[in-house]
């Protein structure tokens, strides 16, 4: 945490992944851009909702192209750059990928802001590119109304051991890497109300590097992956049953939550893209008779640099896990199953 005393989250309207347009406006504004495009050598491009685009350079390399950027969702610049960058290097991480290089892209109210504090933020990037041991080679830069700060990333797969969010089968087990309710707690503590040790589950939740992804990528038993942040689990899940054509069944008692989040979210602490993500899931989306509010909401919770959500095969559930386990992933745990039927989510 640097040592510049100034709250970012009071300069901006929302944060982090929650800033993000709620899923159902988003499919208005792009109506029907999401086709597929006529150059077989992009592997992956808006017809799934996927994390990335991905283009094949020859027979043994592929390139995929992402980029994230947002407001702030905590207050410390520099943990402000670690999280934005983590989370953009999270997409080429969900395809299977290895980041090669990143850019920056960064918005500043310069008549609010002190160059140390933009400096931070900028630093605190740059260090995780550093921990990715890629280069930070660049970017772009405007005056904006708020602080807005993510990166372009790049980065490099074999064609066949892409993994896109489509590819589920029946039968498969789905996989969480990391715990819900970063946005809860960012919430709370733009009101003053997450603990100390709320605060350091949240930076250590949003700053590791979903680095297991490049393992993954080469298992076959791994069908489909994707992460989970501004939609929510439910809405990442259900671009993963919708491009598969299957229906996803997740056990809430089986989902990890951070510790610190859970009495937040019984207490009625989130950010509105609980309620935009809710109601953009309409009818595709089923809970269990009894299920209460805090429960449906913190599944819909707009993460911020969340985990990775992988569907596998049965028989590899162990060696998945163990992947995650070895990465340093202690909250990875199996939390449903995808199951012939309507593109859709079922929670019990």
């Amino acid at each position: 945490m640097s040592e510049i005393v100034i709250k970012l989250t009071q300069l901006s309207h929302g944060g982090g992944c929650g800033c993000k347009i709620a899923p159902a406006l988003l499919q208005q504004i792009l109506g029907d851009v999401k086709h597929k495009l006529p150059y077989p050598d992009l592997l992956v491009g808006t017809e799934t909702s996927d994390d990335a685009a991905v283009y094949r350079l020859n027979d043994s390399q592929a390139i995929i192209a992402t980029t994230d950027f947002f407001m702030p969702i905590v207050d410390d610049p520099f943990d402000f750059g670690r999280i934005a960058a983590t989370n953009a290097l999270s997409d080429v991480y969900a395809m299977g990928g290895t980041p090669i290089m990143a850019l920056a892209i960064v918005g500043m109210p310069i008549n609010k802001l002190p160059v140390a504090a933009i400096r931070a933020i900028l630093d605190g990037g740059e260090s995780v590119c550093r921990a990715a041991n890629i280069p930070l080679a660049g970017g772009h830069s405007i005056d904006a109304p708020e602080p807005i700060y993510g990166l372009v990333a790049l980065g490099i797969v074999h064609p066949d051991r892409l993994k896109k969010n489509s590819n589920a089968k029946n039968g498969d087990v789905l996989i969480l890497g990391k715990g819900l309710g970063v946005g809860i707690m960012a919430a709370a503590l733009k009101k003053g109300a997450l603990s100390d040790v709320g605060y350091a589950q949240l930076i250590e939740n949003t700053t590791r590097l979903n680095t297991v992804g490049m393992a993954l990528s080469g298992m076959a038993s791994v069908h489909a992956m994707t992460d989970v942040t501004g939609f929510g689990l439910l809405g990442h899940l259900l671009e993963m049953c919708r491009g598969s054509e299957l229906t996803g069944e997740v056990e809430f008692n089986r989902v990890p939550i951070l510790s610190a989040a859970l009495p937040l979210a019984q207490a009625g602490y989130g950010p509105g893209a609980i309620e935009r993500n809710m109601e953009s899931y309409g009818r595709e989306v089923h809970f269990a008779d009894g299920m209460a509010l805090w429960q449906q909401r913190l599944l819909a919770d707009a993460q911020t640099s969340g985990g990775l959500l992988v569907s596998v095969a049965p028989e590899a559930v162990d060696e998945v896990l163990a992947c995650f386990r070895q990465a340093g992933f202690s909250r990875a745990s199996a939390i449903g199953t995808m199951k012939s039927g309507v593109a859709g989510v079922v929670v019990n």
